[in-house]
């Protein structure tokens, strides 16, 4: 959601909602804190009390965000949007932090934002040459300066004209004094669901874990291109556009969701966990265990284990308390972090064969250090196994990579890849076996997921990134 020169796979941003609970401002912050693994950089929330917007929000967690009962206490009202957020878009600072809250004479609004506009630059050099003035560098403003400029009578319409003129991927929550409203892009890349509470509040968020905490029925998924409106009569969904074509983000099944997600009436460990089966029906190594690198590869270890045979075992200790890698500002504090996050299980490890199964390789330095670690461990062999294909090309729809010279396997090839972390053999999932194994079935193009990260396949026009992607390429080798 910014323009950022980061260079790791960072998470998405999280989105929540909640129309008509009294304590709306609580249940959002609960839901925040479900979501808090998408981004770890800042979190706020909006709530609409009586017709009057407040807001608070700041940098770090949400548990350091709201530290205060007090700063909860002032967010009186019976509805609520809340964000947690990683820059994928724009700097570290207060001013990008979500949800945005615009004040004007007529009206309030408060929004938030999952997703990446592929023509944000071109858009934001048109308003400004307008007369707009903004106040952040995220890609997230650019919405309000549509709507405020659309000449529709209403601002249902003002916000679908404004939804019709953004394009890439897009989540979008949005309160007023009257209603809340959720949208998402026409290629659904972003999950959006929503949920009833048992005293009826209808609940929005990213992902079902969050409507799951908060005690919310889930209802449905909201579909791409739809525009879905709450008030106090209800909700009803609309349509800001029929052309659309649905490629779910791959990555939020092999990376960034919750294990407890539902996606698409998919769920995330049961896809995981079919992932690793593939793999070990694809690629499998005469061996002792398999162990799964913490966190998001345990269920794909579970997955290989069983189809392969060979016992699942705790390798892989994690460090609960340690910040994520990715956040460390240097590459020589991100390797000292994984040897702070992760401590191999000599007792178990030692003189042994071990299949180290993990969800994808970016860079490689972290997969070569965790390698590195296994044998120091006394580790007789280190076969590595990823759960997904060679990441091979840049995402301009909302994870922070978008330079192909940045991922290894756009720039060597799998046995390059095999010497440079030091592992013993080296093997990835195929395209076709993570397709089946996700198993959503649509009638579209990789049964509705967009695979661009491993064939260079957008399902869009990439509008402002077109000719950073063909430096990328010319750059990079094949």
């Amino acid at each position: 959601m910014t323009f950022s020169d980061e260079s790791s796979l960072n998470e998405e941003c999280g989105v929540f909602g909640i129309w008509g609970h009294r304590e709306a401002a609580r249940l959002t912050y609960f839901g925040l804190r479900a979501l808090q693994h998408r981004g770890q950089e800042g979190a706020g929330i909006v709530a609409n009390n009586h017709g009057v917007l407040k807001g608070h929000r700041g940098l770090g967690l949400v548990s350091q965000v709201f530290k205060q009962e007090a700063q909860l206490e002032r967010l009186r009202g019976e509805a609520a949007i809340g964000h947690v957020r990683y820059a994928t878009a724009g700097t570290s600072s207060v001013d990008n932090v979500q949800p945005l809250l615009f004040r004007f004479a007529d009206e309030s609004v408060g929004l938030a934002h999952n997703g990446n506009l592929t023509n944000a630059y071109s858009l934001r050099k048109k308003l400004e040459s307008q007369g707009g003035i903004f106040h952040s560098d995220s890609d997230t403003e650019i919405l309000m300066h549509l709507i405020r400029r659309s000449h529709r009578d209403t601002f249902e319409e003002q916000l679908k004209e404004a939804l019709n003129t953004v394009h890439g991927g897009f989540a979008y929550i949005l309160l007023t004094k009257d209603a809340m409203y959720a949208a998402l892009d026409p290629n659904g890349f972003r999950p959006l669901a929503m949920g009833k509470t048992a005293s009826g509040a209808i609940v929005i968020a990213s992902e079902t874990c969050a409507l799951d905490t908060v005690g919310a029925e889930f209802i449905r998924d909201i579909k791409p291109g739809e525009l879905v409106v709450v008030n106090d009569d209800g909700y009803r969904v609309e349509h800001f556009t029929w052309d659309t074509q649905p490629a779910i983000c791959s990555m939020e099944f092999i990376y960034f969701a919750r294990p407890d997600s539902n996606i698409a009436g998919v769920n995330v460990h049961a896809a995981r966990k079919s992932m690793g089966a593939r793999l070990a029906e694809e690629a499998p190594v005469d061996a002792d265990m398999v162990i799964g690198v913490p966190n998001s590869s345990i269920s794909a270890a579970s997955g290989y284990a069983e189809a392969s045979g060979l016992p699942n075992e705790l390798g892989l200790v994690k460090n609960q308390y340690v910040a994520r890698t990715f956040i460390q500002p240097t590459q020589e504090l991100r390797e000292q972090g994984v040897r702070m996050k992760l401590s191999p299980v000599r007792g178990v490890i030692a003189g042994k064969r071990v299949v180290m199964v993990d969800d994808s390789i970016v860079r490689g330095t972290t997969c070569r250090r965790i390698v590195s670690l296994l044998k120091e461990a006394g580790a007789a062999e280190v076969h590595v196994r990823i759960a997904s294909p060679p990441l091979k090309y840049p995402c301009f729809y909302g994870i922070d990579i978008q330079k192909r010279e940045e991922l290894i396997a756009g720039n060597h090839t799998v046995d390059e890849i095999r010497q440079i972390i030091g592992a013993d053999s080296l093997e990835y999932l195929s395209e076709e076996g993570l397709v089946d194994a996700i198993g959503l079935g649509l009638d579209a193009p990789y049964q509705g997921l967009c695979m661009a990260y491993f064939n260079g396949d957008y399902p869009t026009p990439l509008y402002d990134y077109e000719e950073e992607y063909r430096k990328s390429l010319a750059n990079s080798a094949v």
